[in-house]
């Protein structure tokens, strides 16, 4: 058995402690489907294991969840909830930095929380970032406001940082000034537990939930 399917295989025995029937099967199927993905080489154990961390909570909400889902734009999300008419979309961050931005990881991460919150935040009626409690995501205040509360030049700026990294295509003041941010996961796989987190809170009180 290769070790990514290992290590999924003993996260799946601790999710599934004191987990009904019908929960302990959608994991499995979402195991699975993480499993052949490997084997395409299309995912990676560290964000595999967060999201199905993540899918076991929004599992216990009453959210139908799908993993690694395509949406319009050749956009493909990390983790897609479906509870009545209402849709969820979840992007786990990791924290990893690419060596080819190793003299820029800080411009780098803001760029890419930036541009995944205007991607991906008008695509379904909620919208929520994952992340692991030792990295701390560097969030836009202007992104955590209402739309109508956002001012033109914090637009721009986020624009600009955007525009630094992801030109194919670029995101548009439109996107920016549209996108919704619901929530804050953190998520620990070592506890297999999800804390939630109004993003407000999560921006201005890092240091009150140890997060630094």
């Amino acid at each position: 058995m290769k070790k990514f399917d290992r290590d999924l295989s003993i996260l799946l025995t601790n999710l599934s402690k004191s987990a009904d029937r019908e929960t302990k099967k959608k994991l499995n199927d979402l195991r699975n489907r993480l499993i052949r993905l490997n084997d395409e080489n299309v995912v990676k154990i560290n964000h595999s294991v967060m999201e199905l961390v993540c899918a076991k909570y929004l599992i216990l909400k009453g959210y139908e969840v799908d993993v690694e889902r395509s949406l319009e734009g050749g956009l493909i999300c990390d983790l897609y909830g479906m509870k009545g008419y209402g849709t969820l979309i979840v992007e786990v961050e990791t924290g990893f930095v690419p060596p080819s931005h190793a003299l820029d990881p800080a411009t780098y991460c803001k760029a890419r929380i930036a541009s995944k919150i205007t991607r991906y935040g008008n695509r379904s009626d909620k919208f929520a970032l994952g992340v692991p409690p030792y990295y701390i995501l560097q969030i836009p205040p202007a992104l955590t406001k209402p739309p109508r509360d956002r001012k033109p030049e914090e637009m721009k700026e986020i624009k600009s940082r955007c525009d630094l990294y992801y030109k194919n295509p670029p995101v548009s003041i439109d996107e920016i000034r549209n996108a919704r941010l619901h929530a804050i996961y953190v998520i620990d796989v070592d506890g297999v537990a999800v804390q939630e987190i109004d993003p407000s809170a999560y921006v201005e009180n890092k240091t009150r939930f140890g997060y630094v």
